[in-house]
């Protein structure tokens, strides 16, 4: 396979993809995500999308808008957050809230798409695409509640679970690198940053010129070149805590087992034999615990 010299989706997302001149990607992406082609009008300003160095470098995330004044919220996340489902709920609302036109005309609350690329693993599941909306399904009869026709007129929507946000979560690590579809092509990009062999899908093109290494401006390359050492520095502590915290974890059970078998009446020679402890960390063990 040849490759190809690309920048890292993330930092992409918090330099080049936020200029015009580039929407075209995150037009493409977006289209091949949701099936339906998006043009993007603006990339609007809120408080995540500040681009100062003081930004989290595991976390980026961006709001843009359609000419049908659709809403965008995309995140990139590497590092693991419980709270995350969460957090996905408090943006779509969020930004329903604070996009809604003066005058409080419900009928104008704006549509949210939350798009969610992951490098860890959220909950549990072995797919690396999920989907979800609100539906509305009857306790009784088990039917699903429909718009009227006069609703779908006025709203411009066939569903009911059109008008609610829609989530969209891929967890790129559980992505076997082998593209069957377009939207595969990008998630191949996610993980590898490098393009497929072959490809087709939208917005991938302009990337082969757009997100080349070579091709920035001698300032954003030292950037990108920063940005990539910070990087490797996190997952370097993220590993490092990772495996300090597994140790600790094995030391304490260690040590519980050792508390147990003194309990238990075994002399201090057998507790040793099968704990690996020393006689001495044993005693100090004990005297810790009060038990002698």
């Amino acid at each position: 396979m040849q490759k190809r010299i690309l920048v890292s989706f993330d930092w992409a997302l918090k330099k080049l993809l936020r200029q015009k001149a580039n929407y075209g990607i995150l037009e493409g992406f977006l289209s091949e995500l949701l099936r339906f082609d998006v043009t993007i009008e603006n990339i609007l300003d809120g408080e995540s999308n500040k681009d100062d160095q003081d930004l989290k470098i595991n976390r980026v995330d961006i709001l843009a808008q359609d000419s049908d004044k659709r809403l965008y919220i995309i995140e990139l996340q590497y590092s693991h957050e419980l709270e995350y489902f969460h957090r996905m709920l408090f943006a779509t609302s969020k930004s329903t809230v604070e996009y809604l036109p003066e005058g409080f005309d419900y009928s104008k609350v704006r549509k949210v798409y939350s798009v969610n690329l992951l490098y860890f693993q959220l909950g549990q599941g072995s797919d690396y695409v999920y989907y979800g909306t609100t539906r509305f399904v009857g306790m009784h009869h088990g039917d699903e509640l429909k718009l009227s026709p006069l609703q779908k007129e006025k709203f411009f929507v066939k569903e009911v679970h059109h008008i609610f946000p829609e989530y969209y979560v891929i967890k790129i690590n559980n992505f076997n690198d082998v593209a069957k579809d377009k939207l595969d092509e990008w998630i191949y990009f996610f993980k590898n940053t490098v393009l497929p062999e072959k490809y087709s899908a939208q917005g991938l093109q302009l990337m082969e010129k757009a997100l080349n290494v070579n091709n920035l401006p001698e300032p954003d390359r030292r950037d990108y070149e920063s940005h990539q050492k910070s990087m490797e520095v996190e997952k370097n502590v993220m590993n490092t805590a990772r495996l300090e915290g597994r140790a600790e974890g094995e030391r304490i059970a260690i040590e519980k087992v050792a508390v147990q078998m003194f309990k238990d009446g075994l002399p201090l020679e057998t507790i040793s034999k099968y704990t690996g402890l020393s006689v001495q960390s044993i005693q100090s063990l004990l005297l810790r615990e009060g038990l002698v």
